[in-house]
Parts: C-alpha cells; structure tokens; sequence
C-alpha cells in the first residue's frame, strides 16, 4: 500500500492509496479525537469496501499543530469544513467519503452542505445538528471526569501538552451561552449526496431526534441505522454492525 504522511497548514495528515480508481474514505475524528483513537476500523473499512483511506488530526489534536488561541467561535466547525475541503484540493482527492464521528460527523455534514460537487457520500456516526440538553449534560459529566479521575493523563497520550487546551475548548465552547443557539440544518438541503447516518439509541449526547431531523431535510437519498443499547461511539462499541452498515452502504454507490 501506498502512504503518505504530510503536513498541510498545521495539519499532519495520512493518506493511504492502494486502490487507484477507487474512492477515497476520509476520516473525521470527534471532539476529543485523533488519527490514532480511530484504531483498526478505517483500515477494515477500506479492505473491506477497496477503498482508499485519508485521516487527519485537526488543528490541536493529535500530532497536528495547537489550535488558534483565544476563545473558540461558536462557527468553529464551519472553519473545520473549510479547511477539510482546502485539504482534499490539496492533494486532489476525488470520489470523496466523509466518515465523520460526533463533532467530525457535524463537519462532514457541513462540508457536503458547502461543498457538493467534492463529496460523493456521507457517512455520520452520532452527528449534531443542534444543541439539546442531553449532549450538555454529557458534556458536564466529562468535565468532572476530567478533575476527578485520569481521563486528562489518559487523553495526553494521544495529544500532549496540548491537552488542556482542547478540552476547554470543547466543553467551554458548548456550554457558552451564545452557543446554545448553534445549529446547521440550513446546510441540510444542499446536501445531494447519500447519507448514512448511524446513532446509537443510547446515545449519552444526543437523541435520534438528530437523525430524524437530519434524514428528512438533506435532498439526496438517506438512510439511518439505529443501534440498540449503543452509546455514543458505535464504531467502538459495536464495531462489526457498523463496518457492516458502511461497507452495506458504500457497496451501493454508483
């Protein structure tokens, strides 16, 4: 297999080809992320479907450059598709999937949403489109995880001295009062694309009611596959159904 690791404006990205003519998976990690918390099931994707493979850690995660400093915008994400779409130009990557988890799912709807004509499909595993109290009360709960037991040296592993910064930013930006207002279904109709949304029922930050809300707005075809007794992390916690569901998906593709 063909790798390419790069850089890109901070970002430090990895390209995996080893299907020329096939289309290519992009990974977009969650809030608390990287290239390395995707573990094996990009690459089991890929062998399964003949894919070829792109992650990338954003701007403060991973081994990608610390993030801007100063408060996060509640626009954030929207920067974050910008930013993807500028890394797919830059390495001229076509026949596009966008493999997005939680915050990454919310970008990959985006960048479908802005960018049509570059994304050939979207899967989103437990997406937002707006703000409920459920995915507050997640938040809140992880804060206290994270002064009160080891998830910050846990999460240090994987993002270093950068750790700190990122968390804040993640619960500090969602539990700003100016960003219970953030929303993107005005992106949904300009999605043409196929969708596969998967969303655990149990979900601790969000209720089907973001896929319910999302299925019914986007203007190309959608599906939804729902995971009993799941949480958040579908891709982890019941990896076998959801390779099944994307590979079922992808396979269906023109």
């Amino acid at each position: 297999m063909e790798t390419s690791a790069l850089t890109f404006n901070g970002l430090t990205a990895y390209y995996y080809k080893k299907h020329p003519g096939r289309p290519t998976i992009a990974f977009l990690h969650d809030s608390l992320g990287c290239t390395v918390l995707w573990r094996n099931f990009p690459q089991q994707l890929a062998d399964a479907t003949r894919c070829n493979v792109l992650l990338y850690d954003r701007l403060g995660y991973g081994a990608s450059a610390p993030m801007p400093a100063g408060e996060r915008p509640v626009s954030y994400m929207e920067t974050e598709a910008d930013t993807l779409h500028d890394l797919l130009t830059h390495l001229e990557v076509d026949q596009v999937i966008l493999f997005g988890h939680s915050d990454g799912g919310s970008i990959a709807l985006i960048t479908a949403g802005k960018y049509p004509q570059q994304i050939k499909a979207v899967i989103c595993e437990a997406a937002h489109i707006f703000v409920e109290e459920i995915t507050l009360k997640g938040i809140r709960t992880a804060m206290h995880a994270y002064n009160t037991t080891s998830l910050s040296e846990r999460l240090q592993k994987y993002h270093g001295d950068k750790t700190d910064t990122l968390f804040r930013a993640w619960t500090e930006t969602w539990t700003r009062d100016d960003f219970r207002d953030w929303n993107i279904e005005h992106f949904l109709p300009e999605i043409t694309c196929p969708l596969l949304f998967i969303q655990g029922e149990a979900d601790e930050y969000g209720t089907l009611a973001q896929v319910e809300r999302t299925i019914s707005q986007v203007s190309g075809k959608a599906t939804q596959y729902i995971l009993p007794g799941i949480g958040h992390t579908p891709h982890k916690e019941a990896p076998a159904l959801t390779l099944g569901a994307a590979k079922e998906f992808i396979e269906t593709l023109k």
